[in-house]
């Protein structure tokens, strides 16, 4: 398995976890807005990783071709 093939499945994976945690955010609102916070806050480091990682295969398909 290439190095891209493990940056997609991870970013694959890291996006799962992200609609996860937007989803639990968004449940919790009504009931603990502290919770629903600090996942909204997780959500958006997951989200951080993911572009990192489009950004690293995204160069590497350029600079490949």
């Amino acid at each position: 398995m290439s190095n891209s093939e493990k940056i997609i499945k991870k970013r694959i994976k890291l996006k799962k976890k992200y609609l996860q945690l937007i989803e639990d955010a968004y449940n919790l609102r009504q009931t603990d807005h502290a919770l629903s916070d600090f996942s909204e806050y997780k959500a958006t480091k997951v989200l951080y990783k993911i572009n990192k990682l489009g950004f690293v295969v995204h160069n590497s398909e350029v600079q490949v071709h």
